[in-house]
């Protein structure tokens, strides 16, 4: 494709993108229009919405793409990338890949042969998703070895009682040494003034000092 046509060509697929997701949500260009209005993009008029699908608008800012990515109520990659309804896309001019590596590579999780060097924004992305899968291991942990304490609540049979108790302690002290990698993780990305995110309220105990922490079900 000529350079100077894929601009347009990229706005083309986005809006194609949007008239496809906005019919699946059964919302009107009206309703679109509204829901930028609602979100503080009162320039996005219904006609914005109709010149962008008909094809009359070639281009549209950031703003407007995030705006719209929302009430269409969509991830804004998939926008980008028609994953699942298109094998290749122009990902730059002249550049074809698959929709999949492009969506890799937009989102940064394109496989490296090495670890990406520190403080490079690759590098800082890895940490990033790194602590995510931690914050998902202790949540599932921590939930399990809950449950499993409150079902040896639950019972008279004593000796069903001391079983489920027993396995319990299995799972708490899964809990607890998945939250202490967590607390750890977390303590070294704050050394590299890298702000995590904030945890969910079920673990938001592995933030607390020794001192201001009250035990969670056994888990501290």
């Amino acid at each position: 494709m000529n350079p100077e046509q894929w601009p347009a060509s990229l706005t083309a697929r986005v809006a194609k993108a949007m008239r496809d997701s906005r019919k699946a949500a059964g919302l009107t260009m009206g309703d679109v229009a509204q829901g930028c209005a609602a979100r503080g993009l009162p320039d996005i008029t219904e006609q914005t919405v109709k010149n962008l699908e008909s094809g009359r608008k070639a281009s549209m800012t950031i703003a407007d793409f995030i705006v719209l990515a929302d009430v269409l109520t969509v991830p804004p990659v998939s926008l980008l990338f028609p994953l699942g309804t298109a094998a290749t896309v122009e990902i730059l001019p002249g550049r074809t890949v698959s929709t999949w590596d492009a969506l890799a590579w937009f989102t940064g999780e394109t496989p490296t042969a090495q670890p990406a060097a520190e403080g490079t924004s690759r590098e800082v992305l890895d940490t990033f998703r790194t602590h995510g899968d931690l914050v998902a291991a202790a949540m599932a942990s921590t939930t399990l070895a809950k449950e499993r304490r409150r079902a040896a609540s639950t019972t008279l049979d004593r000796a069903l009682r001391a079983a489920l108790l027993e396995r319990a302690a299995g799972y708490e002290e899964n809990a607890f040494e998945d939250c202490q990698d967590l607390r750890a993780f977390r303590t070294r990305m704050c050394e590299r003034s890298l702000v995590p995110p904030a945890l969910p309220e079920e673990i938001a105990f592995v933030d607390r000092h020794e001192a201001d922490s009250q035990p969670e079900d056994g888990l501290q």
